[in-house]
C-alpha cells in the first residue's frame, strides 16, 4: 500500500503562486509515475500534470503548461506542484496520484492511489 498526503492549499488572490507537496509512504516503488489532479465543482476530475520517480520526466496537460511545473524530491518522498499566475478558474480540489505502470495515463481510473486532496480557492 501506498499512502498519498497533501498540502499547502490555501485561499490565494488572482496572480498568486502556489505549490502544493504529496508526500508519499508506504511501498513506493522508484518505477511509479505520479500524477497530481484537479476537480472543480460540478466538473470531473483532470488531469494536470505528472512526474516519473526515475529519471524525472514529466508531462503537462496543454491547459496548464507554462504555469504549473511538477518536481520531485526523492530523498523526501515528496512530489511538488507549483502553480503561477493562479487564475479563478484554477479554484479546485488538488489530488496527488501513483500510477504502478510505467505507461504514463492522464485518466483517473488508471491511478491506483490517491490522496485525500488539498483545496485550493483563487478569488478574483
Amino acid at each position: 500500500q501506498v499512502q498519498l498526503v497533501e498540502s499547502g492549499g490555501g485561499l490565494v488572490q488572482a496572480g498568486d503562486s502556489l505549490r502544493l507537496s504529496c508526500a508519499a509512504s508506504g511501498r513506493t516503488k522508484s518505477n511509479y509515475i505520479m500524477g497530481w489532479f484537479r476537480q472543480a465543482p460540478g466538473k470531473e476530475r483532470e488531469f494536470a500534470a505528472a512526474i516519473r520517480w526515475a529519471g524525472g520526466s514529466t508531462y503537462y496537460a496543454d491547459s496548464v503548461k507554462g504555469r504549473f511545473t511538477i518536481s520531485r524530491d526523492n530523498a523526501k518522498n515528496t512530489v511538488y506542484l507549483q502553480i503561477h499566475n493562479l487564475k479563478p478558474e484554477d479554484t479546485a480540489v488538488y489530488y496527488c496520484a501513483a500510477d504502478r505502470t510505467t505507461v504514463l495515463h492522464t485518466t483517473p481510473r488508471a491511478y491506483d492511489y490517491w490522496g485525500q486532496g488539498t483545496q485550493v480557492t483563487v478569488s478574483s
